[in-house]
């Protein structure tokens, strides 16, 4: 009986073993708590929805779901702008990264001065650097999981690739 690949490509750590001291480094450096840990997956989240990407998207509400964060928020993210269940730092950070992954309209930045200002009136310089790093960190994880299209699982600890 033929085996059924589970994801597209083999586990690129397996070819790139860097692979791990970028990625150990990026949770790091998104890991020095001047962001809770619940906005930058609540962003991931909102991140893996917007490419339509399952595997972020599982992923994420796997770690929004052990965080202790309720069915209402994490099903919300889809349609934040109107639910009432997030504060207004996490509203600007979800609203930075939709501007960074989404097309702007012709002619006009993705991140506005106003954005900015908004995120910047939540976040002081250290968490609004460490939120830019966050949405960064997804971008990267964005082409692996477009690309390589790994196994969707709700733990890292999970086999995700082939």
């Amino acid at each position: 009986m033929a085996k059924t690949p589970i994801s597209r490509m083999p586990d690129p750590g397996a070819f790139v073993p860097e692979l791990a001291d970028v990625s150990a480094a990026l949770f790091k450096a998104t890991g020095n708590r001047s962001v809770p840990r619940t906005t930058i997956n609540l962003v991931h989240l909102r991140a893996g929805q917007i490419v339509n990407n399952t595997y972020l998207t599982v992923l994420n509400t796997g770690f929004l779901r052990k965080a202790g964060e309720t069915e209402e928020r994490i099903t919300a993210v889809a349609s934040w702008q109107d639910a009432p269940y997030f504060t207004a730092a996490e509203r600007a950070a979800l609203a930075l990264v939709e501007a960074t992954l989404q097309p702007a309209p012709h002619g006009r930045e993705r991140v506005t001065d106003e954005l900015y200002a908004e995120a910047a009136a939540h976040y002081d310089d250290k968490a609004l650097a460490t939120l830019t790093v966050a949405i960064g960190q997804i971008n990267f994880f964005i082409a692996l999981a477009v690309i390589g299209k790994p196994q969707p699982v709700s733990s890292l600890a999970d086999r995700q690739w082939d």
